[in-house]
């Protein structure tokens, strides 16, 4: 969770502290604070205080004399940052639109509930923010930025295309695709959070120490890039996943290969500005020098526990032997930030749920809109899109405003503000959640079932059940189904006579019911006398946004179904039932009946999301086919519009709180209530601790220090520090 903490989009400059750029992986990467992610406010800070220790590690491996690289159109801007930014648009196109389908990929490739799906989704983002520890080590104490990105590139190709080769579902079995798919999402997580901390540090390596405004204006199209591939990302691979069929299915393979093409293309273009890069050494590991200089202040203050030796200002202190004065400022610093940060990982907990519960929750709506009808998973594209329009907007008027308004609007303020508005945004996915299960099946129970009544006899039946009393009106012919019905047993099957009077005319049948189950008992006339059967409906709506659709032969002959080109079904005579088919939601007025007496066209009409059907073929006229249509379970009927609103919000509680970074967690209706209630108390918490906390300035700090004599004992350092109201 620490780790979580460090991703806050909080600037040095608003926490009143400054740091050096020039440095180290991590220190760089501050600058990207949106959503390139990483260890911003963190090791920024960290790697001031490495600067400032008594000497610099000397570089390690070949490294070359710093040159200047050739500049673009006569600018400051070094030509090599044009191969950085593509490379960082292709990847992120790579990483985003891989990721936008892998929740639907785990939930209808691999058939897992939507809770595994979640929690493995969730898993994986979290592996991806805590790789980048690894690949800042890896560039500060040993390889280099240059050397760990294009090493950890080549790891992250060869996950994608593991992961790619996955998906093919003619590879071996479903052990097989899982073990790829997890080996593959592994890699992938090592590549992406590996190279995370290195790339926009490298291209902050390029500018010269005088082109400070350059290099920030970079760091903007850097963003850009990042949210550019993002959107596209998050549009398009949800097209290649559901709107291109292979292998009779959703072609997952597609959409995971087309974002393993572009990650190859990133490295590609990547090594292509090879001879115009500035390659710095690396200098030592700022985190590991740090974790060092709190191991020894612990160890010391342990080891001095005597009342005879002086007590010291803050525990860091204790440190004073071994570190310099300047390192130990910086630490304290980096703790009392962490400190303040405790409470941000909420935020990232709930945050990532657009692309897990929130797709989830879009599979079970209706996605037509009119010109377009969209993929559950291409709601996602709407974060980037947002934010893009959100920055300037709040930049250049929402916030001005406010400053015209006398109100000190500080960042301790915006990000609090920013999680009520994500808390808002919960708030609303929870009331979504309610309307729609207001379509969702009956929820079963033990000894418990639901049943009811399809006449498709001529005339009206009047249906009673052994010792219940369910139906009090008779059922008309081919008359809409009422709801279902509870039925009550006394075990967990019970055997029941149904009575069925008709003309005056009483038959009884009696059949088995088990519990937790769905039935609809079909009245019909065969041979001249009533007669019926008993058939098992589905028990939940059809998952995916599908249609379910099942056919009821009334023919005295058997018929061969066609829906499409690649579907066809048998149903045998005499009001025998077929099992349910899923279909996409369309119009389907092409389907073929093929029968003893010829071939007839079949009409079946709107077949909607989330439905289920039961058509019954009467009879057949001239070239068509007569049916009776049934909903089963009714169609999925709020709109996918109605979650616009949250992602509305939860981006612009986004801009406020930070634009960076992702989290794991999941949750259903009643938890979206839950996360709400909890987003908002630990805003009062962030809130009550953002009051009390004060900022320090490092330069200011230094200078105080330096004023003040310090005490010695022996060689023994012990500093006087500024303390805060925490």
């Amino acid at each position: 969770m620490s780790m979580l903490c460090l991703q806050s989009c909080v600037t040095h400059e608003e926490l009143g502290t400054e740091v050096s750029l020039s440095k180290g992986a991590t220190d760089l990467a501050s600058f990207n604070a949106q959503k390139a992610a990483g260890m911003a406010e963190g090791e920024g800070m960290l790697q001031a205080a490495k600067e400032a220790q008594d000497g610099d590690d000397p570089p390690k491996g070949d490294f070359p004399v710093q040159k200047k690289s050739p500049k673009l159109c006569g600018s400051n801007y070094p030509l090599s940052i044009a191969f950085i930014v593509v490379n960082e648009f292709c990847e992120r196109f790579s990483y985003y639109g891989m990721r936008a389908v892998l929740t639907l990929y785990f939930l209808s490739f691999f058939h897992w509930d939507e809770n595994l799906s979640t929690a493995v989704y969730h898993a994986f983002s979290a592996l991806c923010y805590f790789t980048p520890v690894i690949g800042a080590i890896m560039a500060d104490s040993w390889l280099g930025k240059y050397k760990t990105i294009i090493y950890l590139s080549i790891v992250y190709v060869v996950g994608h295309l593991i992961k790619s080769v996955g998906a093919i579902p003619s590879l071996g079995n479903q052990v097989v695709h899982v073990i790829l798919s997890m080996v593959g999402l592994f890699l992938i997580a090592l590549g992406t959070g590996g190279i995370k901390p290195c790339v926009s540090a490298f291209g902050g390596d390029q500018f010269e120490e005088e082109h400070t405004s350059e290099r920030s204006k970079f760091f903007s199209i850097f963003y850009l890039s990042i949210n550019a591939g993002s959107l596209i990302s998050t549009f398009v691979t949800p097209v290649l996943r559901g709107d291109v069929k292979c292998f009779g299915e959703d072609c997952y393979a597609l959409a995971f290969g087309v974002p393993a093409a572009l990650m190859v293309l990133a490295l590609v273009v990547f090594i292509a500005g090879s001879g115009l890069y500035r390659k710095t050494p690396p200098q030592g590991n700022v985190l590991l020098e740090v974790c060092k200089c709190i191991g020894f202040a612990i160890k010391n203050r342990l080891k001095n526990r005597s009342r005879q030796i002086p007590k010291r200002d803050h525990w860091l202190d204790w440190a004073s032997e071994k570190y310099s004065k300047q390192l130990i400022g910086e630490v304290k610093m980096v703790t009392r930030v962490l400190f303040l940060f405790i409470p941000l990982p909420m935020f990232w907990a709930l945050f990532d749920q657009q692309g897990s519960r929130w797709t989830l929750q879009a599979t079970k709506m209706n996605a037509d809109f009119g010109i377009y009808v969209l993929q559950p998973d291409q709601m996602q594209f709407l974060n980037p899109l947002l934010i893009l329009v959100f920055i300037p907007i709040f930049d250049l008027g929402l916030y001005p405003l406010i400053n015209m308004c006398k109100f000190n609007f500080t960042p301790i303020r915006k990000m609090a503000t920013g999680m009520i508005l994500a808390g808002m945004a919960f708030g609303l996915a929870a009331v979504v959640e309610l309307k729609i299960n207001e379509t969702d099946m009956p929820q079963l129970v033990p000894e418990e079932s639901l049943i009811r009544v399809l006449n498709l006899a001529k005339n009206p039946v009047q249906v009673t059940i052994q010792d219940r009393d369910l139906f009090q009106q008779p059922v008309e012919a081919f008359q809409n189904p009422a709801e279902y019905s509870k039925l009550i047993l006394n075990g967990e099957q019970q055997s029941l006579r149904f009575t069925l009077q008709h003309q005056g005319l009483s038959l009884a049948f009696n059949y088995t019911v088990k519990e937790k189950s769905v039935y609809s008992l079909i009245v019909f006339e065969a041979e001249g006398s009533l007669s019926s059967r008993l058939i098992t409906d589905l028990e939940a709506k059809p998952e995916n946004g599908l249609a379910a659709v099942r056919f009821i032969n009334g023919l005295s002959q058997d018929v061969n179904l066609s829906i499409d080109s690649k579907r066809f079904i048998a149903v045998q005579k005499n009001y025998s039932a077929s099992e349910y088919s899923l279909l996409e939601r369309d119009k389907y007025n092409n389907g073929k009946c093929i029968t003893e007496m010829g071939e007839f066209t079949l009409e079946l009409g709107l077949l909607d999301f989330g439905a289920s059907y039961t058509i019954v073929i009467t009879n057949v006229s001239g070239g068509d086919v007569k049916t009776w249509k049934s909903e089963d379970i009714k169609a999925n009927n709020v709109h996918m519009a109605w979650q616009l609103p949250q992602y509305l919000l939860i981006s612009a509680g986004e801009v406020m709180f930070s634009i960076t970074g992702l989290a794991f967690s999941y949750s259903q209706w009643a938890e979206f209530v839950l996360f709400t209630v909890l987003l908002f108390a630990v805003c009062v918490i962030f809130s009550i601790m953002g009051y009390f906390y004060v900022s320090v300035d490092p330069e200011d700090l230094e200078e105080k220090e330096e004023k003040r004599e310090t005490s010695s004992r022996g060689n023994m350092i012990s500093l006087v520090t500024q303390k805060t109201k925490l």
